[in-house]
């Protein structure tokens, strides 16, 4: 008797999870979605309440999976990153080991030596200056070295800032898309004129759901596919007021009132570790995903067209 294989989500009811839920409908298997409160994205969807913080409920989410998919987020502050994320690791790698699941962690580039920002790829150094990447390095090396033991058949996953069709907490959608979709200008930090890489959504589901079928992806870090067209935020708004027939004008708010600012709004304190992402070109580049499996990112223009039409 053949039996469907089972591919868990957790972390399901996220901007990744969700896209990635609507993928994994087009290929036969069987959809567990796991998070403290799973909704159904699809009629067969199997549902599964979980907290990653407790190793019995990750144990009970994991059992029976083929694949498991960590593309959980968690409140966007340093001390929540350091307190919750290697819990959260260390629950799904022992899970996943016990259970004989391949898993697939959905990573960011801020592990990533700041000095290579310019040019970023799966072999640039990790060597991060800031407490969040300092997370993020630990546990991807988590990951590495479950691998390097043969405990594990995992892959690391890796986008840029994203964005998509109704995106939230989505740095591009926050300040440029949603308010100029209310007629109010848009923002940018630091500086409107370099470089910036986003990966889109849908590319990051596709992607995935793609490489769990190839042997031969295993066991390595890919960067999902993402544009090379590397806009600036003027850029950004550039098309998109062109796409709305409104004025184009940008309001860049630079350093020193970004620190002002966090004083009172807890997201821009978080986001100042990160500056050297927004004052210097930042260029992700995923060619070895294109190059292997002929996977490729959408133009940036055409992602924005249905972020505005919202699908």
């Amino acid at each position: 008797m053949v039996t469907t294989p089972v591919h868990t989500i957790l972390g399901s009811t996220g901007n990744i999870g969700t896209a990635l839920a609507n993928e994994l409908s087009k290929k036969p298997v069987q959809i567990r979605l796991v998070s403290r409160n799973p909704k159904a994205i699809n009629a067969n969807d199997e549902l599964v309440k979980a907290d990653l913080l407790n190793s019995t409920d990750v144990e009970k989410a994991v059992a029976g999976s083929s694949v498991v998919y960590l593309v959980t987020g968690i409140p966007y502050n340093v001390k929540t990153w350091q307190e919750q994320w290697p819990v959260i690791m260390e629950n799904v790698l022992n899970s996943c080991e016990k259970h004989g699941a391949r898993l697939v962690f959905f990573d960011n580039m801020y592990a990533y030596d700041p000095k290579h920002v310019g040019h970023l790829t799966e072999e640039t150094p990790m060597r991060p200056e800031s407490g969040k990447g300092k997370v993020r390095a630990k546990i991807a090396q988590m990951v590495l070295d479950a691998i390097s033991s043969s405990k594990l058949t995992a892959m690391i996953v890796r986008a840029a800032d994203f964005y998509g069709p109704g995106a939230k907490l989505s740095f591009l959608h926050e300040i440029v898309i949603n308010r100029m979709m209310a007629g109010k200008t848009p923002q940018w930090l630091y500086s409107g004129s370099k470089k910036h890489s986003f990966t889109y959504i849908p590319d990051c589901a596709r992607a995935m759901a793609e490489l769990v079928q190839h042997e031969s992806a295993w066991n390595q870090v890919w960067h999902l596919p993402t544009s090379n067209e590397y806009p600036s935020g003027q850029q950004i708004v550039d098309i998109v007021a062109k796409e709305l027939k409104m004025g184009n004008k940008l309001m860049v708010v630079p350093a020193w009132m970004v620190k002002l600012l966090g004083v009172f709004t807890p997201i821009l304190k978080e986001v100042v570790e990160l500056r050297y992402q927004l004052d210097q070109d930042y260029c992700f580049d995923s060619s070895k995903i294109e190059k292997a499996y002929g996977l490729k990112p959408t133009a940036i223009q055409t992602g924005l067209k249905a972020c505005l039409k919202g699908r």
